[in-house]
């Protein structure tokens, strides 16, 4: 074989592996603002998902918790999972610095905490949280914050822990409000008593001290708190807060609330779920499980005034992961109640209204990709964010004919 002919089939080999790899992208793509059922979790049994994750670099790089104290990853989208880990505590949070890259942090119920510093792939238990139940994690710029059982703890890696405060309060959420020193934070815990308001706490020096406040929110338990980016004019964050009966927020660091539940509002329920849209102040998602009835997946875009429904296939949203995109890539959990079954859903969020699957879920089912009823396929093609790898393919394939042409024309010379 002479030396043209071998570069020939090396060049072919190489851009024939490119087109393959373009082709695995394009048909793992989901569809715009349409609910695709994902691979349920290894040995999940009938218990609902409360962990997932996503890494802020790559959209297709999901991590799930499972109830039997496993972390799950997927390097696909959802479509396939392997272990990462293999406890026996339950994972009741999972999250992503946002601040160091590849760093994350998983919450057990009963049994600490774990670390991962190359982006979920290995994950190793931390010191100083043994025998905690950690709920949450909140980042400043140079401390991290756990919430759990035994009240708050910080750490300035993620791998040591020390307890800082409210050592008998049962700590459900945390939202860092500042993240430069003096790091301002607020925790939220259980009431103190029957019948009592859920009870929070603020902290103006990085959980030095704390104060308890008396905000007029309504519910007995602060289940989700999150801090918002920075307007851009003014320097405080938004702020919400998410109880088993409302959502509220606040634009003065916790001083006052504004219920963005009840009335003709998002319905007064079990919120479970608060994520800002990437650095957007004004766009957010709220979530519920319904407290086991009803519940929901909701997005705003301006600040709270308006809600529209994402209509998930099933009401009760148990976990929420959105991805770092201006059209995020959102992962669901959702629990049926009638037989106790989890299911995984992915979407695509476009701002479009939101379609169903094709068909009835099955919770240990491969990914379904439907094709869309409101574009043609030229369109659908154009608007894919895989566009590139498919420009690369087709200009491949130019590559490969040129060149067998150029050969040939070279061997009749």
């Amino acid at each position: 074989m002479s030396l043209l002919a071998r570069r020939l089939l090396a060049t072919v080999a190489v851009l024939w592996f490119v087109v393959l790899v373009a082709a695995g992208v394009l048909a793992n793509a989901i569809p715009d603002s349409t609910w695709v059922a994902l691979e349920a979790l290894p040995d999940q049994a009938r218990s609902p998902i409360f962990a997932l994750a996503v890494d802020p670099s790559n959209n297709q790089s999901v991590f799930a918790g499972s109830s039997k104290g496993a972390i799950l990853r997927s390097a696909n989208g959802g479509a396939s999972w392997i272990t990462a880990h293999a406890g026996t505590a339950p994972v009741g949070t999972i999250v992503f610095s946002p601040f160091k890259a590849g760093l994350a942090l998983a919450g057990t119920r009963g049994s600490g905490a774990l670390e991962s510093l190359d982006g979920g792939v290995t994950w190793n238990p931390v010191s100083g949280l043994n025998g905690r139940s950690v709920h949450v994690f909140g980042f400043a710029l140079s401390t991290i914050f756990a919430g759990t059982d035994r009240g708050v703890y910080t750490s300035s890696d993620g791998a040591m822990w020390t307890q800082s405060g409210l050592g008998g309060s049962n700590i459900d959420a945390i939202a860092v409000e500042a993240i430069h020193d003096p790091v301002r934070l607020l925790a939220g815990g259980d009431s103190q008593g029957g019948g009592a308001s859920a009870v929070l706490y603020q902290s103006v020096d990085g959980a030095a001290t704390w104060t308890q406040l008396a905000p007029a929110i309504n519910g007995t338990i602060a289940t989700r708190m999150v801090a918002g980016p920075l307007p851009p004019a003014g320097n405080v964050r938004p702020l919400l807060v998410c109880t088993n009966t409302g959502v509220f927020a606040s634009s003065d660091n916790g001083a006052s609330f504004n219920p963005l539940s009840g009335g003709n509002l998002l319905p007064s329920t079990d919120y479970t779920e608060a994520v800002f849209i990437t650095n957007h102040y004004n766009r957010f998602y709220v979530a519920s499980d319904g407290g086991g009835g009803t519940g929901g997946l909701w997005r705003t875009d301006d600040s709270g005034a308006n809600f529209s429904s994402l209509d998930p296939p099933q009401s009760s949203v148990t976990a929420l992961a959105v991805s770092n995109d201006e059209s995020p890539t959102l992962y669901v959990a959702t629990f049926r109640p009638s037989d106790h079954r989890p299911f995984l859903w992915t979407y695509r969020d476009t701002g479009a209204p939101p379609q169903q699957p094709p068909a009835s879920p099955v919770a240990s089912g491969p990914r379904v990709t439907p094709p869309s009823a409101h574009s043609s396929r030229l369109q659908e093609l154009l608007a894919l964010p895989q566009l590139p790898y498919i420009a690369l393919g087709v200009a491949a394939l130019a590559v490969i004919l040129t060149a067998a042409v150029v050969h040939l024309r070279s061997r009749y010379r």
